[in-house]
């Protein structure tokens, strides 16, 4: 539900803004797992702890990796992979929490424990402070007023989907390739404990699963580092990571040893961190940033398809192959196949109208509004200054510095010198 519901929440997020829509993202979660605590019955489990907990998450998570577009640019990667890394950190921590809770005061009381930190959601979603979409506004304003106002999109789907995204034929191709890659994403998290037990019945399979998330949150950080450098592009690297995911995948049937299965889970985990970190960045790097928050959310939405999908196949073969080799052999494909269908996307020359780069953007937008004050990611509406009549006027401009985020922001303010000062 949480990735099913992303290209709501994706456009949730543009109708009504990063801080709403996160804040009724952290408001369902928490209400969601509040009631589970009282319930009873698996069906009800059903609607409280998965439709309703898993659409509010969804309506918290979509937002936190938009904003992140807002404040960063020449250190996204970096920022994306330091937020997501959270994940791993929680995923190695929360199951010795949850052991302990459950054995202490029961299942009820710690789903009410984890609603509070649920709540915490909300409090974050105040911080979100969307910088461009709150500045866009200002200008809309005084658009309306003017007659080149441009028109409405046509219809009630055009008002709420950016149309533009699924005009752009690099987006198309990721957003396939994407959800074609992660079939056989989740198969080793989910089965992999299973796997030990068949093949070392004295070994602790719980050990290579806190592997991966371990080195899942360090190569967040680091390929995150590295995909800021000007040199490197992101979805070569993204390739490289999907390449080496089937591979290691398909490592997991001959490595027999435990010491073995514990290298080859390291670095599982190292390059799924590279993936995950790249999301937000790529998305940014294709479509722009007018149209990022709807490129993640339908990715998002895609990718929760093959997700569900492919730990009940791996199942299905163990069940009737008594072991997972063929099911892991299976798993390790996708990713490559993801890695080479990305490999087209090189190949694709967009056409002029098709072409959304960032700084082109601005450089027309400066261009076509001449009193807006650039600054870097946000646009200001600034008042005209108006001269007075029949005085000797000199302009002297000052320019003053100020450190936004990560990125220098330059603000300069034009003041008239009359000798007739008032």
């Amino acid at each position: 539900m949480t990735f099913l519901l992303s290209p709501v929440a994706s456009i949730l997020t543009d109708k009504w803004g990063i801080r709403t829509t996160s804040f009724i993202g952290g408001l369902m979660a928490t209400i969601g797992m509040l009631v589970s605590s009282f319930v009873n019955s698996l069906e009800l489990l059903y609607l409280t702890y998965g439709v309703l907990l898993g659409s509010g998450a969804s309506l918290a998570y979509t937002p936190s990796l938009v904003v992140l577009g807002h404040y960063f640019h020449r250190r996204l990667g970096f920022v994306n992979g330091l937020v997501t890394a959270g994940s791993s950190v929680f995923t190695m921590v929360m199951p010795l929490l949850l052991s302990h809770l459950l054995d202490t005061i029961e299942l009820s009381a710690t789903l009410q424990i984890l609603s509070l930190m649920m709540a915490s959601l909300m409090l974050c979603s105040l911080t979100f402070r969307p910088l461009i979409v709150q500045h866009q506004r200002i200008t809309d304003e005084v658009d309306r007023t003017s007659e080149e106002s441009l028109p409405d999109q046509d219809g009630c789907c055009g008002s709420c989907l950016d149309l533009s995204i699924w005009r752009n034929r690099k987006y198309l191709l990721w957003v396939f390739a994407i959800p074609t890659a992660l079939f056989g994403y989740f198969v080793p998290y989910v089965h992999l404990v299973q796997h030990v037990k068949d093949i070392l019945p004295n070994a602790n399979g719980e050990i290579l699963v806190t592997c991966i998330g371990l080195t899942s949150g360090v190569g967040r950080i680091i390929f995150g580092k590295l995909a800021d450098f000007p040199f490197i592009n992101r979805i070569m690297l993204q390739q490289v990571a999907f390449l080496s995911i089937g591979c290691l995948t398909m490592v997991l049937v001959v490595a027999r040893h435990f010491v073995l299965l514990v290298i080859v889970c390291l670095f599982l985990g190292l390059f799924d961190g590279c993936f995950i970190s790249l999301l937000g960045p790529i998305a940014f790097d294709v479509v722009g940033q007018k149209g990022a928050s709807q490129a993640i959310g339908f990715l998002l939405g895609f990718c929760s398809i093959p997700l569900t999908v492919g730990p009940p196949v791996a199942g299905l073969l163990y069940d009737h192959m008594k072991n997972y080799n063929v099911a892991f052999l299976a798993a390790g494909v996708p990713p490559i196949v993801g890695a080479l269908l990305l490999c087209l996307i090189h190949r694709i020359r967009l056409a002029p109208s098709e072409s959304i780069d960032e700084e082109t953007g601005k450089s027309e937008v400066k261009d076509a509004v001449p009193d807006l004050i650039q600054s870097n990611d946000i646009l200001i509406k600034t008042p005209e200054k108006v001269p007075l009549k029949d005085s000797t006027k000199e302009q002297t401009k000052e320019c003053s510095v100020r450190e936004h985020s990560d990125e220098t922001t330059h603000l300069c303010t034009t003041h008239l010198e009359s000798q007739n000062a008032i």
